[in-house]
């Protein structure tokens, strides 16, 4: 499970024991958690910012880095946060389909998330041609109106269990 966080709440001095509570009321395994955060937030106050993001990954939350390069990360900070992810802005995907002038930052960025050892997701894939784009530069998953539509929760579990039937009799 994602869960996008503010500024705010990231920000406010009981984040860490807000995230434990969370995780103890619900029973979510942590490894099941993934907080995704963007680079405005962790650039905000860099040095707190990894000393909580060290705090996260002991309780074993899984941590990305949202809508990645649409603000300033400092690529110092980028190897000393302990991120599990960078998921790509859709505006560097959608570049693909109008301007091929993109490929070559979008080839980029994914060679660094690869170069840090981190998952690279790609947001807002509509076409077959930005998943084989993608595909063929080494980015991991996709996210987009490719793959579904938004969904009801109620749908979204029909969809999953849908899955894990179709997987289990392969």
């Amino acid at each position: 499970m994602a869960v996008n966080v503010s500024s705010a709440e990231f920000e406010d001095k009981d984040f860490l024991s807000g995230v434990r509570a969370v995780l103890i009321a619900t029973r979510v395994d942590p490894a099941n958690l993934e907080l995704e955060l963007t680079e405005s937030v962790l650039m905000h106050d860099a040095e707190s910012t990894v000393d909580t993001l060290v705090a996260l990954k002991a309780m074993e939350v899984r941590l990305a880095i949202d809508d990645f390069g649409t603000g300033y990360s400092s690529f110092s900070y980028l190897r000393r946060f302990p991120l599990d992810a960078l998921k790509l802005h859709q505006s560097f995907v959608h570049g693909i389909k109008e301007d091929q002038g993109e490929a070559p930052l979008l080839s980029a960025m994914i060679n660094i998330g690869k170069s840090l050892k981190q998952k690279v997701i790609a947001e807002g894939v509509e076409t077959r041609g930005q998943l084989e784009f993608l595909r063929c530069h080494g980015c991991d998953e996709g996210q987009g109106y490719y793959f579904s539509r938004p969904v009801s929760g109620e749908q979204a579990g029909k969809l999953i269990e849908a899955n894990i039937r179709e997987a289990a009799e392969l």
